[in-house]
């Protein structure tokens, strides 16, 4: 399990890239760099990462289910998620 400060981090790094998503796109369209400089440094979207959702692991992330692959591996062997089923042949 990830450090609950650290899921904390991320959620407040998303708000932050929405609340300036506007503006960024504006300052680059005109091209005022210095302005987009004077910005936030988590107002960049590059800054976030993706994380899984119930257990906040930062690596291994299966974009498709929103979750680690520890975490798909263990809901998918329990029967959990739907159309999933473990290959044998």
């Amino acid at each position: 399990m990830a450090k609950e400060s650290m899921k904390a981090r991320e959620v407040k790094r998303e708000k932050v890239v929405a609340k300036y998503a506007e503006k960024r796109k504006a300052l680059k369209e005109a091209g005022d760099y210095d302005a987009l400089q004077k910005l936030p440094k988590n107002a960049s979207p590059i800054r976030l990462h993706n994380r899984c959702k119930l257990t906040g692991r930062p690596k291994g992330y299966m974009r498709q289910f929103g979750i680690s692959r520890v975490t798909f591996r263990e809901l998918a062997n329990q029967g959990l998620i739907p159309g999933v089923r473990k290959a044998s042949w």
